[in-house]
């Protein structure tokens, strides 16, 4: 038995040890990797700084002359929509994909203030320029808490909203320690392959990993071997404190669009969770808790909950997470 298990260990280090091999310097803006549709981009003030806004446009063959926007998650870029996006694209809809400010493709400065009112800005700047006036609203993760905030600025804009596994549902600031930018920061320059991968496989995918899931790891591990990584991981503290300290939870009474609320109900997503105590830690980031009391706070909502599946449906389970999708925006 034991030698089974050294034999486990030598199999699963190599294939560990191969991936990162597969690992590369994509660029500060991931000027090296290709996205999977045409990419534009728009140039944005912001602060004194001139910034560049990077995102994907893509074009039905057969318009139904509405539009999708996606909005991604903090560990994540807009790429990770591809097969999404197609299926948006193959059912008539145009699909807006932007890289945030600080994220994939984008500028990443280091000593502006970042808040989801300006993520909502800058994203409404592409929607202007494409001259799109009205947009149905999916966000993943962070880009949760930014379609919330986009849907509460701009709700004359927003048809629909769907909400796929969203942070923020809970205050983590009222029971979590504060961390400052100087302790995100030092967390994220010490950021390696290994570590995005364990910290994946654990909290996404319930330790069972599949190879499609390298690519996702790979993005962020390029950022680490990038000779600004520390600008870089700079930007990320400065993100993650605007996560921290803006919550939208309290606002989702004020939502008036239709709303999809799609939720894995093995995600336990919680910023800083390691850092409250033990007691804290096991009631944070409840989601199968957290979606119900989401889903009555938003007055015209639907809730769907996909068993087995934790913090990406539309990675892990992706045929449950489409399907959900295609019909509410058909209704």
């Amino acid at each position: 038995m034991k030698k089974y298990f050294a034999l486990l260990f030598l199999f699963t280090s190599s294939i560990s040890v191969f991936a990162q091999e597969k690992v590369q310097d994509y660029g500060e803006r991931l000027e090296n990797l290709k996205y999977p549709f045409p990419v534009k981009e728009i140039s944005i003030k912001i602060q004194g700084q001139d910034l560049k806004m990077v995102y994907m446009d893509l074009i039905p063959k057969s318009p139904n002359g509405k539009t999708v926007l996606l909005l991604h998650g903090k560990n994540f870029v807009a790429m990770y929509w591809e097969q999404t996006a197609n299926d948006l694209a193959k059912a008539g809809y145009r699909v807006i994909m932007p890289d945030q400010i600080g994220f994939g493709k984008s500028s990443k400065p280091t000593n502006i203030q970042y808040s989801f009112q300006l993520l909502a800005q800058n994203t409404k700047a592409i929607l202007d320029k494409e001259k799109i006036s009205k947009v149905n609203v999916l966000g993943h993760s962070m880009g949760g808490m930014l379609a919330t905030r986009f849907t509460l600025m701009y709700p004359e804009n927003v048809e629909k909203l769907i909400l796929e596994n969203p942070i923020g549902l809970e205050d983590w600031k009222t029971v979590v320690p504060y961390q400052n930018v100087d302790d995100w920061y030092a967390t994220e320059i010490k950021q390696d392959y290994q570590k995005i991968k364990e910290y994946q496989l654990q909290f996404y995918y319930d330790n069972k990993w599949k190879p499609e899931y390298d690519k996702w790891v790979n993005v962020l591990a390029s950022f680490t071997l990038n000779k600004n990584y520390p600008a870089i991981a700079k930007n990320a503290a400065i993100t993650y404190d605007m996560i921290f300290t803006q919550p939208v939870v309290y606002e989702f009474e004020n939502i008036k669009a239709p709303t999809l609320l799609i939720i894995g109900q093995r995600d336990r997503t919680a910023l800083g969770k390691g850092k409250a105590s033990p007691e804290v830690q096991k009631t944070l980031g409840n989601y199968p808790e957290l979606g119900k009391i989401t889903a009555k706070k938003i007055k015209n909502s639907q809730l769907v909950e996909i068993e087995n599946v934790g913090h990406l449906p539309h990675i892990e389970a992706y045929d449950k997470f489409i399907g959900p999708v295609l019909d509410f925006l058909k209704k």
